[in-house]
């Protein structure tokens, strides 16, 4: 009887030590083959990742700055003054447009658009306050306290912008004038190797003159320079068709866009 039950108890043994052994020494060979081939395809799949995830940072950076440019309004400091609140240099623009954004009240707001430092170098940050009407005789926008700052690019790759006024001319500045640009242009740098990348564009300001000009105003605002009438007076290919790139209408038509995506080009 204890014969019998010696054998039952061996026909239902585990591993033995040598079978314990082997199969140990082929799991950590399958884990090594594992490792080696994770280790070859894992930094390609971290660089890929890392282009896929620089992509989408570019285009909310570039929605976000075309979006504000393109909403730029002319709204004056005062009732004193007939010049709108925007300054616009290279590395820096502010403006003033419709407030807009989760957990924000109508009205008007200033957004300041500029590049800063942090610890991790330059960013290209943007920053906002609500619109109050200036003291009399103080024009200036350096004065304003600006809050919720949001980082849109960091370096190596920088921004900057030039200004025109619809007549194929650029300035880097855009400051203390009676109207405000027609076209913003943004040009996106990496400062490592100066080359200027592809994703670079241009906006069309909506607005560019005050509201004093529509309606009954109209004929005050006749003695400023009208960009639809210099377009008029230029001989063109065929209709609607401008001979230079650079004359294009000031509306936000889908010929206007097209003319503007080509200002980056």
């Amino acid at each position: 009887m204890k014969h019998l039950h010696r054998r039952m108890r061996s026909a239902v043994a585990g591993f033995t030590l040598l079978e314990a052994l082997i199969a140990t020494t082929l799991m950590g060979m399958v884990l090594l083959a594992i490792g080696a081939i994770t280790a070859q395809w894992l930094p390609t799949w971290n660089r890929g990742f890392m282009r896929v995830q620089r992509s989408e940072l570019f285009a909310v950076a570039l929605n976000r700055l075309a979006a504000d440019l393109a909403a730029a309004e002319f709204i004056t400091p005062n009732r004193e003054s007939k010049r709108p609140i925007f300054e616009g240099t290279a590395s820096a623009v502010t403006l003033v447009r419709s407030a807009v954004g989760p957990n924000t009240e109508g009205g008007l707001e200033v957004v300041r658009i500029a590049e800063s430092t942090d610890r991790q170098g330059i960013v290209l940050l943007r920053s906002r306050t609500r619109f109050a009407p200036f003291g009399l005789g103080d024009v200036s926008a350096n004065q304003l306290n600006f809050t919720d700052p949001v980082v849109l690019l960091r370096a190596p790759f920088r921004v900057s912008f030039s200004y025109s006024s619809g007549d194929g001319s650029w300035s880097d500045t855009w400051q203390n004038t009676s109207d405000l640009p027609s076209v913003v242009r943004f040009l996106v740098r990496d400062s490592t190797t100066g080359r200027t990348l592809a994703i670079s564009s241009a906006t069309m300001v909506h607005v560019e003159l005050p509201a004093d000009c529509a309606g009954e105003g109209a004929q005050a605002c006749s003695s400023q320079p009208s960009l639809a009438a210099s377009r008029a007076a230029k001989p063109t290919d065929g209709p609607d068709t401008p001979t230079n790139p650079l004359d294009f209408p000031t509306n936000n038509s889908s010929q206007g866009r097209d003319a503007a995506r080509g200002f980056a080009r």
